[in-house]
């Protein structure tokens, strides 16, 4: 063990060697992986298609091709599955992550190559503990193991030439055989697909280890944690795993878990830290534990640009490179990457809080808000209104989904709010009253339709019972991995399901 710490230590001054580089250098360190990015791409189809060759700059890159979503890049993707080669990405690509993401019924098949699995999704996992262990040098979560929920989707054989599942699945395929020497449970366990059955056998393998970390979607390691005490009859989790010291956690806001999280391990030392990572990419790590933003990881193969969302939806809408960009101003997220992405729109929202270094918050989805009287509200707004709101009233949410009441003849606009709560308020309507002045203060678009009710009438609320969204993500098919609740919609389709499943 003193070795492997030596080894540790030593991988870990050079990694932050790097960091610190890029956050001096950071436009150098861009402009670079454009051009390594060019380079690898060029004499692929969409390389000779785009005049790869030709481009001398950021403005040449600009002009080379419009803005992509997944739809204009499917059928590149779906011959890459078929075996075909060079076509978005030097050579074949073998392992294709099934997204989850929010924004879309339909499965999207993101390609995951060789280059973006080493150096963007598996290092962005080991840049996370580098910095946690630099900020606490006498840490002993090497000393113990991680503990790993796996992904909704195990790996699956398209044809002879491709495979497809969840990121983390495809990971777990692809890590060093030495990690498991870090982790538990096994991988055939982890990538287990029914939820419950994978729940029942990591507990069944890992009450007796010496967990002293985890990392994954705060969600759905609460329903792991809550059934860990109703087997083991333990109050909190500091019984079950005695040095837990660390949950990296992503894929959605933190706040309305992090009252649920403190009454399950009540300890001072527990460290929580968020990540920004998908399927398309890892993006952000929370380098700081005393700032609720995370540091922009700018050597990952990734080049970003960013739509001002004022621009957003537009035909030919601005788009701007990381120096362009200005600080507490919403935009929409655009990269190229060496998964073969070229000026992808991945579908989040961010904010930039720092410059030098480039640090960064999620504000939210894209598709992901309620616009429809005119208020443009996001799911930041919500996230803060609701972390005021349990403030206040000592309530803790568990989950939440809110959107629009449509008016009628004899209706006004609304917001309707579908909430469970893990601890109710004594009363709700008070908790409302508190969530809605909190949104007239975060967003004055929402207060100007509020105002005397003019356009938008009391936010209505539904109280739904203990295990309502879990049940309702279950029939979606879309339990455990990085499949997320989705806060906001600007229709009633999400609404309506949970009210009707609520009802039946």
């Amino acid at each position: 063990m003193p070795l492997l710490n030596s080894v540790i230590k030593w991988v870990n001054i050079k990694r932050n060697y790097q960091i610190q580089y890029y956050r001096e250098y950071p436009h150098e360190i861009q402009n670079e992986t454009l051009f390594e990015l060019l380079l690898n791409a060029r004499n692929t189809e969409w390389g000779k298609a785009h005049n790869f060759n030709k481009i001398d700059s950021h403005k040449d890159f600009q002009k080379s091709m419009p803005l992509q979503h997944y739809n204009d890049i499917k059928p590149y993707v779906e011959r890459m599955r078929k075996g075909e080669k060079d076509l978005l990405w030097p050579g074949e690509v073998k392992w294709f992550a099934k997204s989850s993401g929010t924004t879309s019924d339909k499965s999207k098949f993101i390609p995951v190559t060789k280059e973006a699995l080493e150096e963007c999704h598996l290092r962005g996992p080991k840049d996370v503990f580098a910095q946690y262990i630099t900020n606490h040098p006498d840490s002993k979560v090497v000393k113990g193991k991680v503990l790993t929920l796996g992904g909704s989707h195990q790996i699956n054989n398209a044809n002879n030439n491709s495979f497809y599942g969840d990121l983390s699945a495809i990971m777990l395929e692809n890590v060093p055989f030495w990690s498991d020497l870090f982790r538990t449970p096994t991988t055939e366990i982890a990538l287990i697909e029914e939820f419950e059955e994978k729940i029942e056998k990591i507990i069944d393998t890992a009450l007796d280890q010496n967990i002293t970390s985890f990392a994954g979607v705060p969600s759905w390691y609460l329903v792991l944690f809550k059934k860990v005490l109703e087997k083991t009859g333990k109050s909190n989790l500091l019984e079950v795993w005695p040095n837990l010291e660390v949950f990296a956690h992503g894929g959605v806001n933190f706040d309305p878990y992090r009252e649920q999280y403190r009454r399950l391990i009540p300890s001072e030392q527990m460290h929580y830290l968020e990540t920004y990572n998908a399927s398309e990419g890892f993006f952000g790590i929370q380098d700081n534990e005393h700032r609720d933003d995370m540091l922009l990881m700018l050597d990952y193969g990734i080049y970003y640009e960013f739509i001002p969302m004022s621009e957003y939806g537009n035909p030919d809408p601005k788009v701007l490179s990381l120096k362009e960009v200005e600080l507490n101003e919403n935009y929409a997220m655009v990269i190229s990457t060496n998964a073969g992405l070229w000026r992808y729109i991945i579908g989040d929202t961010i904010k930039f809080t720092c410059k030098y270094p480039f640090k960064i918050k999620v504000t939210g989805r894209t598709k992901h808000f309620i616009n429809a009287f005119g208020e443009e509200l996001i799911i930041d707004n919500a996230e803060q209104a609701m972390k005021v709101a349990c403030h206040h009233t000592g309530a803790v949410v568990n989950e939440y989904t809110a959107g629009p009441v449509f008016m009628g003849d004899k209706q006004k606009g609304a917001h309707q709010w579908i909430i469970e709560f893990d601890v109710p308020p004594s009363d709700l309507d008070h908790f409302m009253r508190i969530l809605d002045n909190s949104l007239k203060t975060l967003n004055s678009d929402y207060e100007a339709k509020r105002h005397k009710n003019l356009t938008l009438e009391m936010p209505h609320v539904v109280q739904a019972p203990s295990g309502t969204f879990y049940e309702w993500m279950k029939q979606r098919g879309k339990v455990g991995g990085q499949n997320k609740i989705p806060r906001l919609a600007n229709n009633r389709k999400y609404l309506d399901e949970v009210l009707n499943m609520m009802q039946v």
